[in-house]
């Protein structure tokens, strides 16, 4: 993966470390990213986490969850997400999996079953106008039901932008925490997906199956 500014700091650090312990490299890269974290250094946290819809990039502020991303969605996957961020947010970006354990939580208990909702501290810097209006229409779809792209587009408050509501469906920051997946065509066949229809098809087979 592409190394970032912070990921650069320790790099020298990094190489230096013996060979024969495989674990100091890691060891060395946490006390990094504690050491950032705790002076103030890390804007973006990131992790990456397998799910049965592919491995997921993470990434946090100090606001809350910024981005989920699969690998899929952008040319050049996870580490063309990551140059992303750091153009748009901040070049401090570092892997420092701690910041996001609630997070991490919170999707594996969504993946096992076991939880219908998320309760996450999010930063939604990413969606901008009506796409903003969009996203927050989407945490209202309930567990296991779907909505219409142009029942979206009324209750955000733009009746007749329904092809607006697929564009920021299509560019939700945050894909299976905030449930564009729940957004389908009026016949009630499932459409697009950021992710791809195989994931679409799969979450909603999930919620569909509690």
């Amino acid at each position: 993966m592409t190394k970032h500014a912070s990921d650069r700091d320790g790099e020298e650090l990094l190489a230096g470390l013996p060979a024969a312990d495989p674990g100091a490299q890691s060891r060395l890269h946490a006390r990094l990213a504690a050491d950032a974290e705790r002076e103030g250094l890390l804007d973006i946290a990131y992790r990456t986490l397998p799910t049965p819809v592919g491995t997921l990039l993470l990434a946090a502020t100090d606001r809350g969850l910024l981005r989920v991303a699969y690998d899929s969605e952008e040319h050049g996957g996870h580490a063309a997400v990551l140059t992303e961020l750091a153009e748009r947010v901040s070049p401090r970006v570092l892997e420092a999996p701690q910041r996001l354990g609630g997070a991490v939580r919170q999707i594996e208990e969504y993946f096992e079953g076991r939880r219908t909702r998320f309760d996450l501290d999010l930063d939604l810097r990413l969606a901008k106008g009506f796409r903003r209006e969009v996203i927050a229409q989407l945490p209202l779809i309930g567990y296991g039901a779907t909505r219409s792209y142009a029942e979206v587009a009324a209750a955000a408050g733009s009746p007749r932008a329904v092809r607006a509501v697929g564009t920021a469906c299509a560019t939700n920051p945050l894909p299976v925490v905030v449930p564009c997946h729940r957004v389908v065509r009026s016949d009630g066949t499932a459409g697009q997906y950021v992710g791809g229809a195989g994931a679409k098809k799969a979450l909603l087979g999930l919620e569909a199956a509690a």
